[in-house]
């Protein structure tokens, strides 16, 4: 099976994905919300947060599990996709578009410590 994984995105091996552009946009992958299935919960943090790289931000519940969500970068939650508490299956039907989680204004803009997509797709192969 294939799944989408953008070129301009960076990945974490945890399977979230991290979109630069001016703030950090971040959500989980194609694949992720594959494996977890029908999504039907998100807990999220609140905008004006402070998240640590690699740190827990919340939680996705899904009919077949529940995952924690960890942070690809540092900093500040600068906003929150409010839609995901109303709609979580967002996640499933557009994981890069209308189901991103976060955005984070980073402590440092480079990405570099992420995989790339080329990474993230041997990873996932």
């Amino acid at each position: 099976m294939s799944f989408e994984i953008r070129d301009d995105c960076r990945y974490r091996e945890s399977h979230e994905w991290a979109h630069p552009n001016g703030v950090v946009r971040v959500g989980i992958t194609d694949f992720a919300q594959d494996e977890l299935g029908d999504v039907v919960f998100v807990e999220l943090p609140r905008e004006g947060d402070t998240l640590s790289q690699g740190e827990e931000f919340g939680v996705i519940e899904s009919i077949k599990a529940v995952s924690d969500l960890y942070a690809p970068v540092s900093g500040e939650v600068a906003a929150v996709n409010e839609r995901l508490f109303d709609e979580p299956e967002l996640v499933n039907e557009s994981p890069f578009e209308d189901g991103w989680m976060l955005e984070i204004e980073p402590d440092d803009p480079d990405l570099d410590t992420l995989l790339s997509a080329g990474e993230y797709r041997d990873q996932t192969e």
